[in-house]
């Protein structure tokens, strides 16, 4: 049995994996290498975090992506952004350099068993561990609106299910949202021979600005921190101290991560944005249904004024929302055990573990706990210090003998009336 199994090879996956490999675990990583990032983001997209914001995490920082652009003879400089294809090369090179050998089979269900957890595989193969780390990324929460899940896939999709954006050319396509990936992917839309359309609820968009110099002068730097987040004092204290984040009201906590550092597109996008995407501002669509072949949208203005346009597809570009009932990998016996905070994610201690003992989450799912750097890329560094170090500490005061649920939530072992909580 492993001390540690990883479920996920994405940057938080694989930042974990190298702190418990150097803290000198027994591990076990399962999941195909950064596959978000090659498989469904489309040719063409960049980072929106700066190159010096965007590293996978080991202890010592030698794995950085300078390193590897370096090496490569790429530019990894503040204000250029770096290119997905980039990041996902880079990714599979910490991989291969900080991380013991990834599993690339699939996890389709995880469960509790006698001393900890049992994860069958997608070949049938059972792997055994005494503490799981949930870095599962962001594909399985994907939100899409109410009004258009009655469309078939033909006609809606999610802006993650596209790799390639190419099949659209020729074609009407309607983005739903106003965030950076519904600005990008509409720009890249309309570059690749589509007819590009934002539909947003919003009375505006909205667009960050150029970034500032990175070398700022004390009073600068006093005055409007710089972080990986951007500048100011409350995204430095979102990506620099999610412990201080985490003594929060949870409601505030919440609020926050849902709220914060958005939605807005990078500057980089605007210039080739705004010339060839059609834009409809303050509508909200109220049903959709196909009609010879095509999407009839019926929408209404903020003013109550009802409007419809006619499109090929809807790409919803809406974002994701990381709830419990969505951990479809899990166990009944294991997901009816996680206490959850007001936005249905899982409730995590200190060290990112959930009310399931041995059971540790990271990434968007922890978002409200730790704030809106769990979003991002730079929060993976914090993160898997920490969740090794609770992992430790978990394996030195044991795990449940048997995984035996304990009435609302926790674990309780055979023989016993205690229920463990982290």
């Amino acid at each position: 049995m492993h001390d540690l199994l990883v479920v996920g090879a994405g940057p938080y996956g694989l930042s974990i994996a190298s702190h418990a490999a150097a803290a000198g675990l027994s591990l076990r990583v399962v999941g195909r290498p950064m596959a978000s990032w090659r498989d469904h983001m489309p040719r063409g997209m960049f980072l929106k975090s700066e190159p010096w914001a965007s590293n996978l995490s080991d202890p010592e920082g030698k794995w950085r992506l300078d390193v590897y652009c370096a090496e490569q003879g790429i530019t990894a400089r503040h204000g250029e952004p770096i290119p997905v294809e980039t990041f996902a090369s880079y990714g599979l090179w910490f991989a291969r350099h900080a991380v013991p050998p990834v599993d690339e089979r699939m996890v389709k269900a995880l469960r509790l068993c006698p001393g900890g957890f049992e994860a069958l595989l997608d070949d049938g193969e059972a792997l055994r561990a005494r503490t799981v780390a949930l870095a599962i990324g962001v594909l399985p929460f994907t939100e899409v609106p109410s009004a258009l899940r009655a469309l078939t896939p033909v006609h809606v999709s999610h802006s993650s299910d596209h790799s390639d954006l190419e099949r659209f050319r020729g074609r009407d396509v309607t983005v739903v949202g106003g965030g950076q990936a519904a600005l990008e992917t509409a720009a890249l839309l309309a570059e690749q021979g589509a007819r590009a359309r934002v539909l947003a609820r919003a009375a505006r968009l909205n667009w960050n600005d150029v970034p500032s110099l990175r070398e700022r002068s004390p009073w600068q730097s006093a005055r409007s921190p710089l972080s990986g987040l951007g500048c100011g004092w409350r995204n430095w204290l979102y990506a620099e101290r999610p412990a201080w984040f985490r003594l929060l009201p949870e409601a505030g906590r919440a609020h926050i991560a849902a709220t914060a550092l958005g939605p807005a597109g990078a500057w980089w996008v605007r210039e080739r944005f705004e010339p060839v995407v059609e834009v409809r501002l303050g509508q909200r669509i109220t049903s959709a249904y196909e009609s010879d072949g095509r999407v009839r949208l019926e929408t209404v203005s903020l003013s109550g004024k009802p409007t419809s346009l006619e499109t090929d597809h809807v790409i919803a570009a809406t974002g994701f929302r990381a709830t419990c009932d969505r951990l479809g990998l899990l166990a009944e016996n294991v997901r009816g055990s996680l206490e959850t905070v007001s936005d249905g994610s899982p409730a995590v201690g200190r060290d990112f573990e959930s009310s399931v003992p041995g059971l540790f989450f990271a990434g968007l799912t922890t978002a409200s706990g730790f704030g809106p750097a769990m979003r991002f890329v730079h929060g993976a560094t914090f993160t898997a210090g920490t969740l090794v170090r609770g992992v430790r500490r978990r394996l030195r005061s044991g795990t449940p003998g048997n995984g035996i649920p304990a009435p609302g939530g926790g674990v309780r072992p055979a023989g016993t009336g205690i229920v463990i909580r982290s």
